[in-house]
């Protein structure tokens, strides 16, 4: 009995001691596992296992689908142009050396008033010109020598000539006056060069003492917040289909634009239409940037609006869009959409009213693997 009673007592004692030098390593893979079972991962059926913290950490943000009837939308090319009645060109009517103006020379940016002096041209003549110039001068000034003796003569005779051979002679000297002045003046003349239009100064291409020939565009002024977008479309059809229109100069940016009209000649197989931008602040575009035109017709189609930011693509160059189908699980929804706008797009299938779809993050959660 005292035999059996310390081979028990023994076998107790190596456990606990075999236990002992075991639980430190046992301490240790514990958190190893639990960490990786936590961690962002792509589940075998292609979703993705998203942790709550790494869904703050990467600021997902999702909506609550719903189907509603928007207009049909087509997306076409256009390029942004000067508004003809809120822009302008500046440009001499003759050659010259380019002079400041009583405000110094324009800078791109700065704001003018319809009036203002920009620059000063200062005609610059060759030297045959000048010699030709300077010869007539001459014979100007020997006519009006004579004219003047002529004049002063007949002024002695007076009551003896007739009264219309005295103011004959006045008219030809005052005459040969102007004359003699006129090309005295266009040895030196300058032209001031005045903005046509009020608005902000587009384009500079002007320095001093540059020389300039004539019509040679020196500054453009256009008015920021009146531009207009040419788009060009192959479908008459839609002349008479569109219902209002915007343009998309960067991803989620949207500027709303009306309609001017349409041209009635093709040019390269397309029809012109041209869009003027809407209200009265200035707009992010620039004279001949290309933006995408989204124009929507008065056909409607049913479907699910959403950011744009929330359609990425698969690994098969696909859209779609992430759907929120657990706490921490987020499914791949294959989808097909059309554009609505610069900021949103609507998706017309693949996604049911009711689901939540990540409309922040989308980008971050398609790249989990």
């Amino acid at each position: 009995m005292n035999n059996n009673f310390l081979l028990a007592a023994f076998l107790i004692a190596f456990a606990v001691g075999a236990t002992a030098q075991a639980s430190p390593d046992h301490n240790h893979a514990e958190p190893t596992a639990a960490a990786a079972s936590n961690a962002p991962k792509r589940l075998p059926d292609g979703s993705v296992f998203l942790p709550k913290n790494s869904q703050r950490q990467l600021a997902v943000r999702t909506v609550l689908s719903e189907e509603r009837s928007a207009p049909q939308t087509i997306e076409l090319t256009g390029r942004v142009t000067m508004d003809p009645n809120a822009g302008g060109r500046v440009q001499p009517t003759q050659a010259g050396r380019v002079e400041a103006g009583p405000r110094g020379l324009p800078s791109l940016g700065q704001f003018v008033r319809k009036g203002e002096a920009l620059a000063v041209v200062r005609s610059s003549a060759s030297a045959i010109e000048k010699a030709n110039q300077q010869a007539q001068a001459a014979e100007l000034r020997a006519q009006l020598d004579l004219a003047r003796r002529r004049v002063a003569r007949l002024s002695e005779l007076e009551g003896t000539v007739p009264a219309k051979d005295i103011e004959a002679a006045r008219s030809d000297v005052s005459s040969l006056q102007q004359r003699l002045a006129a090309v005295g003046g266009s040895v030196s003349a300058s032209e001031t060069l005045v903005a046509p239009i009020s608005g902000v100064i587009s384009a500079s291409n002007a320095v001093a003492g540059q020389v300039v020939d004539a019509r040679e565009v020196l500054f453009e002024i256009v008015d920021p917040s009146k531009l207009v977008v040419e788009a060009m479309v192959f479908d008459m059809g839609l002349l008479s289909n569109v219902g209002a229109a915007s343009a998309s100069p960067a991803p989620g940016v949207s500027v709303p634009l009306r309609l001017m009209g349409a041209g009635r000649a093709q040019r390269e197989g397309a029809i012109p239409l041209q869009f003027r931008t809407a209200g009265a602040a200035a707009v992010p575009l620039a004279v001949n940037q290309q933006v995408k035109v989204l124009v929507h017709t008065r056909t409607m189609v049913k479907g699910v609006a959403v950011p744009a930011a929330a359609l990425v693509k698969s690994a098969s160059n696909q859209d779609m869009v992430w759907v929120h189908a657990g706490a921490e699980v987020f499914q791949p929804r294959p989808v097909r959409a059309s554009p609505l706008d610069g900021a949103s797009v609507s998706v017309t299938d693949g996604i049911k009213a009711g689901e939540r779809v990540v409309v922040q993050g989308a980008s971050l959660v398609n790249q989990v693997r």
